[in-house]
């Protein structure tokens, strides 16, 4: 039997994509699974390259399953449906999207799923952590992925329906995740008329890496704002719980790997038959804990 199992990998956060492999590796041993991991560095043409590569491979050298860890996951419902259409089984890694649920029901025989964090208890724990550490805040500079993502989305609904009575003025700047975007995204939004008489007690970023950019950006701009409370997210060791630790970041949300429970329900599907849940939800948590 085809047990084997590819994680494909691209994200701005390369300790991120480490965790993962780290992760599915751990659980190739464990399990005693043929797990091949594949990254794509943050480019998300040379991702699909590589899915496409292992989608239209002959049928013999053609993958189990496919975990997909995309910046970009609403991007890539013709590349699931070419591999459903040839029976592989696809997860979303961290994400989800909105045709993972119509192409479950087309293939119910296959396991299509998403893994992923419960985005909306992230934003309400930074709305917890901001009215500890800031109780008198009313002025928040909010630093959101993008948009169109439900991750981003998610996020900020959690922050928004935690905070919804303290009656913040929110200032939300759109970036893509990374470092780069978050500082070029703030410092276009200083020179905007809103920004001028917008002081804010508090920067609240769903990613540590655009909570570095922001600063930054802060810190050549409006130096005096670059010292009042960051909030970061995903809380990875090396990096966002470094930050908390040497005193950049005031508090970041640690993200659980999905890898790991990916793997189990891939094997548990081909090895028993088990269909998947169309979406596992993990628990983030708090750093430093509340």
């Amino acid at each position: 039997m085809n047990e084997r199992v590819v994680v494909c990998l691209t994200s701005a956060e390369q300790e991120y994509q480490s965790l993962l492999s780290e992760d599915a590796r751990a659980a190739s041993e464990r399990l005693s699974a043929n797990v091949e991991v594949l990254f794509a560095e943050d480019n998300a043409v040379r991702q699909i390259q590589q899915v496409f590569g292992l989608i239209h491979a002959p049928e013999a050298e053609r993958p189990a399953a496919l975990l997909i860890h995309t910046r970009v996951p609403e991007g890539l419902e013709r590349v699931a449906r070419n591999a459903a259409r040839v029976g592989i089984g696809w997860f979303l890694l961290n994400r989800t999207a909105p045709y993972l649920e119509p192409l479950r029901g087309e293939h119910p025989e296959l396991a299509i799923a998403a893994i992923t964090t419960d985005h909306a208890e992230i934003g309400r724990i930074q709305a917890r952590q901001l009215q500890e550490l800031r109780p008198e805040a009313r002025r928040v500079l909010y630093v959101q992925g993008p948009a169109e993502t439900s991750a981003a989305r998610q996020r900020l609904e959690g922050f928004e329906d935690a905070a919804r009575e303290r009656g913040y003025a929110v200032r939300i700047v759109n970036a893509d995740w990374s470092v780069a975007s978050a500082d070029k995204a703030v410092t276009s939004w200083l020179r905007l008329k809103e920004a001028a008489g917008f002081v804010p007690d508090a920067v609240v970023c769903q990613s540590d890496n655009m909570a570095r950019g922001t600063r930054r950006a802060l810190e050549l701009q409006r130096p005096a704002w670059a010292r009042v409370p960051f909030l970061g997210c995903d809380g990875l060791p090396g990096s966002g719980r470094k930050d908390v630790d040497e005193g950049r970041l005031d508090a970041t949300v640690a993200l659980p790997s999905c890898a790991a429970p990916a793997i189990e329900l891939a094997l548990r599907w081909k090895r028993d038959g088990v269909v998947p849940p169309a979406e596992t939800v993990l628990a983030p948590s708090p750093y430093p804990a509340l």
